[in-house]
């Protein structure tokens, strides 16, 4: 069964950093397009970061420069290293695949992170 559980979350200041964790099942991590999204609360989701087919990485305006994505192929899990957090991060965090525009899987729990000013 395809599976997304992300971790990592929680409350931070801003100018703090965290590393927040995707594991996947071995059906969709396989995929070369593993992606990182969040929902602040009252906004429609956005596409924060992705794997491009070539490996290379993605990432929205807003967050070039401090979030870097990864992956642990032997883990199955995806990462997101979030640093220089600023409060307008604030936001529930998923994992999923990105391809053709949308993702493709149910989306898991997510994980809150909290940016405090």
């Amino acid at each position: 069964q395809a599976q997304l559980v992300e971790s990592g979350g929680g409350l931070v200041q801003a100018g703090g950093s965290l590393r927040l964790s995707c594991a996947a099942s071995s059906s969709i991590f396989s995929s070369n397009y593993m992606a990182w999204y969040r929902q602040a609360p009252g906004k429609q989701r956005e596409l924060v970061a992705r794997f491009r087919v070539d490996g290379s990485t993605n990432y929205a305006d807003s967050v070039k420069g401090r979030f870097t994505i990864s992956r642990d192929n032997a883990k199955s899990t995806v990462y997101l290293q979030m640093n220089s957090l600023k409060p307008e991060d604030t936001a529930v965090y998923n994992c999923n695949v990105h391809y053709g525009g949308t993702p493709l899987y149910t989306w898991g729990q997510g994980t809150l992170v909290t940016v405090s000013s």
